[in-house]
């Protein structure tokens, strides 16, 4: 397989593709509709919830932390999930100045 070449790219387009990534699987989005839904930090619901197995919810909460979307806080034998305000809104900046981009003319192809 080839390598990404991450390097070529400004780091805005580089950000944009990683949260493109992330919300690239509906398990992801399923998880912050439902972090979102709650406002509230979550335990162990997340498994009923969203219906798939603690692993598999495990490594989708790893990217959305990797990436800083949510934050988890431990308590106890558990770590407790939120999404963190501050990154969403700088994640909300970079991608709606990506997607507010409109052609100037319509008249292509």
């Amino acid at each position: 397989m080839g390598l990404a070449k991450t390097e070529m790219f400004t780091d805005v387009q580089n950000e944009i593709a990683l949260f493109a990534k992330v919300f690239g699987h509906p398990a992801r989005v399923a998880i912050l509709e439902y972090l979102f839904k709650l406002d509230t930090c979550v335990c162990g619901d997340l498994v009923t919830e969203i219906g798939l197995a603690q692993p598999t919810i495990s490594q989708h909460l790893k990217e959305l932390k990797n990436l800083g979307l949510i934050k988890g806080n431990v308590e106890g034998t558990s770590v407790c999930y939120c999404i963190n305000a501050e990154n969403w809104t700088k994640m909300k900046e970079v991608m709606l100045k990506f997607l507010d981009q409109d052609l100037k003319k319509t008249d292509c192809c």
